[in-house]
């Protein structure tokens, strides 16, 4: 007997549904459509997009939904079963077992992709995301990026895959005004729900929990990628099916690009390691970075720099409180920590120069985390407060311009009535205590005895 489709078990079916109803509050009487991703071509794990997920949990390629926003009603659209592909690949939610998809998804209705066209032709009005869809690793910096290069290059013309799904509704449907769902969602997004919170709980734990795995690893020789490797282990034993994103794990001078991702240096005893990656569980990603040294010890004035981004980090920590705004958060950070910089005999006037600018100026609410490692609907506005169940990474980021050096220290919270919760607190954050966890036997070492 062949084994049943599967589907996810992370979220409830109710928190689908309650993400279903919000959006049918939104669109009014019109309806909403949002295209799944499409199978890759690569011998690769599917990976659905972002904003799909978010609404049904379903994880297999080809389909569609659509929300009834007179009726409040979903319709699933699937392609039909392939025995032959659910022979060799195991099977997958179809429309030939309708029941099934109903039973384990939640929504109201499963049809076959061919009933799409016919069902949104009588509809007035239609609201789908403009905006580019998230896959694997991807983010909206990056896809903005993406688009960009893709824009510099002539004989690469062909229109977004949202664009060319917008022309073929307005095409096949007419007449149907069109509005943009994308706003719709990432407001939804932006506010974790308690399921949610438990799934980025998890992940900021196994990315804690890679990291120092990284740290205890660490020995001059070994190259970038290997410490990513040791990461990439603990994801997969750990429920994960890879990376949030491309692992940063630079080494000296590649310290200075911020997104360095080639990781191809060795390690060398002197320098530094700066190391950021977290995994996609259950399509939900964490942040981390923390910077320890490649010989174990840190120079003294890496030390130097480094505690005053590990005190910085503590402090805002501790004072932060929803309600506040982040320009608020940073002077009273300033206030507390400006005795401690003015009291301070820099190695350098560069240094003491940096540590200023860091208290005058640090941005350490830099993004929102979530679906994606970048999530829209961040603190990118100094005047915005800060709300209850918002997840965003604290990363506080000291520059020496003169002599290309940086320092940063992140970490994942979410905001809580009373607080900041840290999401990745497992792995130690002062340089005693880094220096103490890379005396530890690393998992290259233990599986690898020559690299002791």
């Amino acid at each position: 007997m062949s084994k049943p489709a599967a589907f996810q078990t992370a979220f409830s079916t109710t928190e689908f549904r309650r993400r279903r109803e919000l959006v049918c509050e939104t669109i009014g009487r019109a309806t909403a459509v949002i295209q799944g991703a499409s199978a890759t071509g690569a011998m690769d794990r599917f990976r659905q997009h972002n904003d799909f997920f978010y609404l049904c949990g379903v994880e297999v390629a080809n389909a569609y939904l659509t929300l009834n926003g007179t009726t409040k009603e979903s319709t699933l659209y699937l392609v039909g079963q392939d025995r032959h592909l659910a022979e060799q690949e195991g099977a997958e939610l179809n429309s030939d077992d309708a029941e099934t998809a109903i039973r384990l998804t939640g929504v109201d209705h499963v049809k076959p992709i061919t009933a799409l066209e016919p069902d949104l032709k009588s509809c007035d009005v239609v609201y789908t995301c403009h905006q580019a869809a998230e896959g694997r690793q991807a983010c909206q910096d990056s896809l903005n990026g993406a688009a960009k290069r893709l824009n510099q290059d002539p004989w690469r013309v062909a229109p977004p895959a949202e664009q060319a799904f917008i022309e073929l509704i307005e095409q096949r449907c007419a007449p149907v005004a069109i509005k943009d769902l994308s706003t719709t969602i990432l407001e939804m997004r932006r506010s974790k729900s308690a399921e949610e919170i438990t799934v980025m709980r998890e992940a900021g734990r196994i990315a804690a929990v890679a990291i120092a795995e990284a740290i205890k690893s660490t020995k001059a020789g070994l190259f970038e990628s290997d410490l990513a490797a040791v990461a990439e282990l603990i994801f997969l034993t750990s429920g994960a099916t890879g990376g949030g994103y491309r692992p940063i794990v630079a080494s000296g001078d590649n310290i200075w690009n911020l997104h360095y991702f080639r990781n191809d240096s060795r390690l060398t005893d002197g320098d530094l390691v700066l190391f950021d990656y977290a995994p996609d569980l259950h399509n939900y990603t964490s942040d981390i970075g923390r910077m320890w040294p490649v010989s174990g010890r840190y120079l003294p004035w890496q030390k130097e720099l480094y505690d005053l981004v590990v005190d910085y980090h503590l402090t805002l920590l501790d004072i932060t409180r929803p309600g506040m705004t982040p320009i608020e958060v940073r002077q009273k950070a300033a206030a507390k920590l400006s005795s401690r910089v003015a009291n301070t005999h820099w190695s350098k006037p560069s240094f003491a120069n940096a540590a200023e600018k860091l208290l005058a100026t640090s941005r350490a609410m830099t993004h929102a985390v979530g679906m994606a490692v970048h999530d829209e609907g961040g603190y990118q506005d100094d005047q915005t407060p800060l709300q209850p169940g918002c997840v965003f990474a604290l990363d506080p980021q000291l520059w020496v311009p003169k002599e290309r050096l940086y320092f940063r220290v992140e970490d994942c919270v979410l905001v809580t009535d009373g607080g900041l919760e840290n999401l990745t607190p497992n792995v130690p954050h002062s340089s005693h205590q880094i220096e103490e966890l890379i005396r530890e036997p690393g998992l290259l070492q233990l599986q690898h005895k020559e690299l002791e």
